[in-house]
């Protein structure tokens, strides 16, 4: 029997219209352009502003992107899968949420979390579904209202979030494409340097909790950077040396928290700039969506056969990366 391989035939994108820029910002905390570009490397970043809009919304218009690239009707979907740390609510799912404002009604559905690398996750997660042989459509989502958890009093993480996301349809091909060879790490130990103090089981909410503002994303940025720089290159590294893969032909696409880790991880590879996905300077960090979003944007640049490293480094702390052999 010929092994079954979950290859992308096509990526959608959407993110809201207001830009946050630096010089706003500078505005509202003690940072400058200068401080922001030369520590992170973003210039400015979208925001969901509307009234009664939440991340289902943002992923919808994904959805809606992709279906009309692809074709794909919503009857056609088996399975989608939202990765996401800002869900429209605690419950029901926001996966949910989008099938039913998309009309998806034969496929089940279904949320991960794993913060920044949720899509790298819910990529892996997806893959062996379709690799199964059961699951012909499947629609991976990663979208993010992150504004909805940043406090813009806090000058260590409002320049470096923003709102997006961005999806994927996966399908079975028995042509070697597709998702092809991964490396996954966690150590929870990194669970004190980022999260959210409130809102869980743990700390549910209160008077007090949300008098103290502990109900945003709280971040040590020195381990966090370190860590990422380490284990987004290992993982990167690692994937790309037992495959054999060609640093004058592979394309880099990182998560965009930092544009100084970007640069370590394209290093250690031994990547020029020009195989290297960037956008964290229009769109900051979006977490989940950050990879659909390059994918997205870049799409056009790719060819058939081609070869990507997906890295991703996040909350918890979590890691992976995926190579994946572009199938269109």
């Amino acid at each position: 029997m010929e092994k079954i391989h979950a290859v992308i035939k096509g990526v959608g994108g959407y993110v809201p219209d207001y830009i946050l820029t630096n010089d706003e910002l500078s505005r509202m905390v003690d940072t400058t352009d200068e401080w922001i570009m030369t520590r992170i490397g973003i210039k400015e970043r979208r925001l969901l502003r509307e009234e009664g809009k939440a991340t289902s919304d943002l992923g919808v218009e994904a959805v809606k992107n992709l279906f009309a690239k692809t074709g794909t009707k919503p009857e056609e979907v088996d399975l989608l899968i939202c990765a996401t740390v800002t869900p429209d609510m605690r419950f029901p799912a926001t996966s949910c949420i989008i099938c039913d404002k998309m009309g998806i009604k034969n496929a089940f559905a279904f949320d991960l979390t794993s913060g920044c690398s949720g899509f790298v996750y819910a990529l892996s997660t997806a893959a062996r579904f379709v690799e199964s042989g059961r699951y012909k459509k499947v629609v991976l989502v990663g979208a993010e209202v992150m504004s909805s958890i940043i406090d813009y009093t806090d000058r260590a993480t409002c320049p470096i979030f923003g709102d997006g996301a961005g999806a994927v349809l996966l399908e079975p091909s028995t042509e070697a494409y597709g998702v092809l060879d991964e490396e996954m790490g966690t150590d929870g130990y990194g669970r004190v340097h980022l999260h959210m103090k409130a809102g869980g089981s743990l700390m549910p909410p209160s008077h007090e909790t949300i008098d103290k503002r502990l109900h945003y994303v709280y971040q040590e940025g020195q381990p966090v950077f370190k860590w990422a720089v380490v284990k987004m290159a290992d993982v990167a590294e690692a994937v790309m040396k037992r495959n054999h893969l060609d640093p004058n032909k592979t394309w880099l696409v990182p998560h965009q928290a930092n544009l100084r880790i970007i640069d370590a991880v394209a290093r250690r590879m031994e990547l020029s700039s020009e195989r290297v996905m960037i956008n964290i300077q229009k769109y900051g960090n979006t977490t989940a969506a950050t990879i659909p979003l390059l994918l997205w944007e870049w799409e056009n640049k790719l060819k058939k056969g081609d070869d990507l490293v997906i890295c991703a480094f996040g909350s918890g702390f979590s890691w992976g990366a995926i190579w994946l052999k572009w199938a269109y």
